[in-house]
This record gives structure tokens, sequence and C-alpha cells, in this order.
């Protein structure tokens, strides 16, 4: 696979409207968003839905340790930083000029302990390490809306490879462009089917969740009390995802299942 290691040359722009902030790659498609009023908050409906693994794993301590490839405006790392105070985030972003954007304008907390923001390719970072993390985020695009070297098998594979044992990935695809349906194979043959793709969000985004080695097995029930008391706790609500999930998808037994369990 080529290594990238060099900065994007687009610009990076902020927008601002409505008491909503919102961060550009020098075109009018958004990279991210903030409500000035709620800087803690998830403006957008797909970062809502990538926190839907908090749902899927058990306990309020958990991930311990969540790696973010692509910073854009920072919502997803506020987010973990702000609720999961025993979480050690880190973030992998291409664009020195975006960490820069982050801080000044969206409210990024400069808390390297907690939250280490490495400037570098992810794709580089996932294949050239072996740390294991408990949640692996990937949300990387250029300003044409393209993921590049993310979105290939080797790198899935490698996202595999550095999950912990209870560890789950996460991915923002593009759920209406050409490429969404070869993606979500790659995915799917990186982890071997153990895949579950979340319903289109309005904006065309759609959250593909993936298991290592401990499969996500888990009453519907259980998922709306674990939503409910995570919208009490952080006021995020997941139970409209939990809705468009189970009507999108059959579910055996009201049940979601994300890989095998052994017999």
């Amino acid at each position: 696979m080529t290594r990238r290691s060099s900065s994007p040359r687009h610009s990076v722009d902020i927008s601002e409207e409505a008491g909503v902030r919102r961060l550009h790659f020098g075109s009018d498609w958004v990279q991210g968003a903030m409500r000035i009023a709620r800087p803690w908050s998830l403006e957008l409906s797909y970062t809502r839905e990538m926190m839907a693994g908090l749902l899927l794993r058990d306990g309020a301590d958990w991930p311990r340790r969540a790696l973010l490839i692509g910073l854009g405006a920072g919502s997803l790392a506020k987010f973990l930083y702000r609720y999961r105070p025993a979480c050690r985030i880190t973030v992998v972003e291409i664009n020195p000029q975006v960490e820069y954007v982050a801080r000044q304008y969206f409210k990024l907390p400069d808390d390297p302990r907690r939250l280490d923001v490495r400037i570098g390719c992810g794709a580089d970072f996932l294949l050239g390490g072996n740390d294991p993390y408990d949640y692996i985020l990937v949300d990387g695009f250029d300003a044409d809306g393209k993921p590049g070297p993310l979105d290939t098998l080797p790198v899935y594979l490698a996202c595999r490879a550095r999950l912990s044992d209870g560890g789950l990935f996460c991915a923002n695809l593009l759920g209406r462009s050409r490429g969404y349906g070869a993606s979500v194979r790659r995915i799917d043959e990186a982890f071997a089917g153990a895949v579950a793709v979340f319903p289109s969000c309005d904006s065309g985004n759609t959250i593909a969740f993936a298991s290592g080695s401990q499969p996500v097995d888990i009453p519907l029930e259980l998922l709306r009390q674990r939503a409910s008391a995570l919208k009490k706790e952080t006021g995020l609500d997941l139970g409209p995802t939990i809705g468009r999930l189970q009507l999108a998808h059959p579910l055996p037994d009201s049940r979601l299942r994300i890989g095998q369990i052994p017999a």
C-alpha cells in the first residue's frame, strides 16, 4: 500500500449560521459542526450514531482506550472526553490545520494525558503499530468526500488486529456514494462477517459496526434501557436509532447480534 505522509493542500474553512459553527474543507460539504451553546453535544446525526457502540458493551467505564481516525471539528473526541473520564483517547489527523481550528474554534480540550492528537496518516498509524484499543472509530475524508487509503482491506484487517478482546470497530461510510457496497464488502471480509450496517441517516451517512474476538449479542429491550440511561447521563438520544435499526433489519428473537456466539 502507498504510504501518505504529506498534509492535504485544501483550505480549512469555518461557517456559522443559527448558532451552529461548521467546518469545511474548501467546499460547502460539512466536515464537522458544533452548536455554540452546547459544545459537548453531537450536532450531526451520523456522529450520534457512531456513539451507539456505547450501548453494545456493558459498563459506564467502556471504552478505556479509544482510537479516532480523523479529527474534524472534534465532536466525537469531545463527547468521549466529557462523558467517559476514564477513557484515554488517541486521535490521528493528517492535516495540522484541522487540529489548530478544532482547538481555536470548536473547543477541543488541551489535555494530552487524556486526549492525544497525533498528526499523520491514519492508514499508516493503523498499519504501523500494535497497541490495542477498545473502540476504533474511522471518520476520515478528503475535500471531495473520499476516504482514500482508509477504505482498503489491509487497513480494515489492521483495525481488527488492533481491537482489544471486547473491542468494537466503527466506520462512517457515505451510503449514497458509488463505492459504498464495496466498502461494506471489505469490512465484512476483514471481520469475517461480524458486521452490522445501520440504516443511512438523512444526510446519507451510513454507520457500520464490527466486533473482534467478542461478539455482540444483546436484547433490544436491554438496548433501549441502555439508551435511556445514556440519554439521562449525556443528553444523547439513541432511541430513534434503535427504532430505525429494528425497522430496517430482521432481528431474530428481538436481539442484535454482531458475530457468531461460540457453541
